[in-house]
């Protein structure tokens, strides 16, 4: 292209990348209104207040036991009886892309750290880890799909909606493909339980009743995201015959 036209379009796009980024910075300092606008809401509709602080105590305690067990038990006895590998002291060389998962809260800002730690601590080629950890930052997001399980039925217990045994099966097919649709940056579970309501007729406002403790939630089940993603690359990575550092 001509010089001017080059830059006359350069101009053109970085004009249209600040006017985004202005629009996106304004919605961002009006989101602490809105939230507490939503919660205030959906607490102030409650009769019992007490009863719903100790509802969402319980609501944290099932939604981080059920992430434990998947990330102590579940995904070790994987790795151990597939993968033939020694699952804590892969945790152990997984510590720092899991510390920053659980302080970032985004699987995808994780990543590089992630292929790092797998390549170089647990020994898994280039081959292997650069195929499956992006795709399974991006589609295997197995803490996202326990979340939104446990959040749908949540929600329907407070609305006191019974959820017959084929909702609850549509609540968790759903669940696993909104977790797969799921972008790997904070938050993104919470905006996919949207699509988990819609198909089991619960209310949207809902959600509200979550947010205020979602964003701990999320540090806990970006964690086990990140986790059951290096478990992955070492399974498949022992498959192809690699001799690993685990």
């Amino acid at each position: 292209m001509r010089k001017s036209h080059k830059e006359a379009l350069t101009k053109a796009f970085n004009a249209i990348f600040e006017v985004m980024m202005k629009i996106t910075m304004f919605v961002i300092r009006f989101t602490p209104l809105g939230i507490f606008g939503i919660v205030a809401k959906v607490v102030a509709d409650q009769d019992d207040l007490p009863a719903l602080v100790s509802r969402m105590g319980l609501y944290m305690g099932t939604v981080i036991l059920a992430l434990s067990i998947h990330f102590f038990i579940t995904l070790p006895l994987i790795v151990k009886v597939i993968g033939k590998s020694r699952p804590f002291r892969h945790m152990k060389n997984m510590s720092t892309p899991l510390l920053t998962a659980f302080s970032t809260s985004s699987s995808g800002a994780t990543l590089p750290l992630t292929i790092t730690a797998v390549e170089e601590n647990s020994g898994v080629s280039n081959k292997i880890s650069s195929f499956t950890l992006p795709l399974g930052a991006t589609i295997n997001m197995d803490g996202t799909a326990l979340y939104e399980c446990v959040a749908a039925i949540f929600i329907a217990q407070a609305y006191g909606v019974e959820l017959s045994m084929l909702q609850q099966s549509i609540v968790v097919i759903t669940a696993l493909l909104a977790s797969i649709g799921a972008a790997a940056i904070p938050m993104a579970g919470l905006v996919m339980i949207t699509v988990i309501l819609t198909a089991v007729g619960l209310p949207l406002e809902g959600v509200g009743l979550i947010l205020a403790v979602d964003r701990i939630l999320d540090m806990f089940r970006t964690c086990t995201n990140v986790w059951s993603d290096s478990c992955g690359a070492v399974i498949i990575a022992k498959s192809e015959g690699e001799k690993l550092k685990v």
